[in-house]
């Protein structure tokens, strides 16, 4: 499960797994649920089931059938290939494992790094002059941005997924400041800053927040 409550006007900015709000019970009553409502209206392929989840209880939102953004948390945490079984499947080949073959080790976090202005929220297209990803054990960067490429202003804002790994939320987190600060985007706007200033919150580290929580912060901020 991903936990992507951090999201402006519905748009998902930072995303993570495992939920630090679900117990074990809560997590094994949702993954039954889930697989029997997928199995039941036979469903074949990649798929993401959407919920939101409220005072212990969580409600169906929809179906997303395909591979989401967010799936690089998934695998760091799983240590799986999202996208080579989805292909398999595709092919009419079996999936590689089965579900008691799959574990779940450490934690992992991803930022949306996004050419807009971080106070304004107005897209930001234009030349990139400079563009530094960073790197490391248990850092991964998934974008086709380089330096001198030209972001279009015709299309979503995204330029760079960057995702971090580590034992623990904590040190996920730290891993994942230091990594911003050492990614370099120069020539249009982004919302770097923005991500290393909701990593310091009080409201992300002790993980109470909610899909409202990102909005009310940048309106007092």
């Amino acid at each position: 499960e991903r936990d992507c409550s951090v999201q402006r006007r519905h748009q998902k900015l930072i995303e993570e797994t495992p939920s630090p709000v679900l117990n074990d019970e809560i997590r094994k009553d949702l993954f039954e649920r889930t697989v029997k409502m997928v199995a039941k209206i036979g469903y074949m392929g990649a798929g993401t089931v959407e919920f939101i989840y409220e005072d212990g209880k969580f409600y169906f939102l929809e179906m997303n059938t395909r591979i989401q953004v967010e799936h690089p948390v998934t695998e760091l945490v799983t240590n799986t290939d999202l996208i080579a079984e989805q292909i398999n499947v595709a092919s009419g080949e079996r999936l590689s494992m089965k579900q008691e073959d799959i574990s779940l080790n450490g934690h992992a976090i991803e930022c949306r790094i996004n050419a807009e202005d971080p106070k304004t929220f107005i897209p930001s297209p234009g030349k990139i002059e400079v563009f530094h990803a960073p790197g490391g054990p248990g850092v991964r960067i998934d974008t086709h941005v380089y330096s001198g490429y030209c972001v279009p202003p015709f299309y979503d804002s995204l330029l760079a997924k960057l995702i971090t790994y580590d034992k623990t939320r904590e040190l996920a987190i730290e891993k994942m400041y230091q990594a911003l600060s050492e990614t370099v985007v120069q020539g249009v706007k982004t919302n770097i800053e923005l991500h290393k200033k909701l990593l310091r919150t009080d409201f992300f580290t002790s993980g109470k927040y909610s899909i409202n929580t990102l909005t009310e912060y940048i309106k007092n901020n």
